[in-house]
């Protein structure tokens, strides 16, 4: 059923606005799921993936590695980790990209910003719940 009348139920579109979006909302599409215990302690279940997040991959050839998000590369829908490369015929060592949602946050890079950022997810969610606000703390 339609649940907006300004935006288009069409499969052709919406895949031409995912694809074709805007860097800004690229950032929010490349979220990625938070661990358990990650999840427990801020109240959210994903986060848009940033440089220096510590994540787990869930998914893929390399499931089970860990390793540090090094890029998060818009333009090509993937983020590059740390200790995930393959060589090429010369040796050469070049990063595999991984796309965010095949992969899990088990540490966040926090800052002002960031601790901002899910402040205002975790007030929209607990406005839907209709539940009080919920303070985050921050370590710094």
């Amino acid at each position: 059923m339609k649940t907006h009348v300004e935006v288009s139920s069409s499969r052709r579109k919406q895949r031409r606005a995912h694809f074709s979006a805007p860097s800004h909302i690229r950032h929010r599409i490349m979220s990625s799921t938070l661990s358990k215990d990650l999840r427990k302690k801020w109240g959210v279940r994903s986060l848009p993936v940033r440089k220096d997040d510590e994540v787990v991959i869930l998914r893929g050839t390399r499931k089970g590695t860990k390793g540090k998000v090094i890029q998060v590369f818009r333009k090509k829908w993937a983020i590059h980790v740390d200790k995930v490369t393959k060589n090429k015929a010369n040796g050469a060592p070049y990063q595999l990209p991984i796309h965010p949602s095949n992969v899990a946050i088990t540490k966040v890079k926090e800052g002002k910003d960031r601790l901002a950022r899910i402040a205002t997810i975790v007030a929209g969610i607990n406005a839907r719940k209709g539940k009080a606000d919920k303070k985050i703390k921050t370590t710094n």
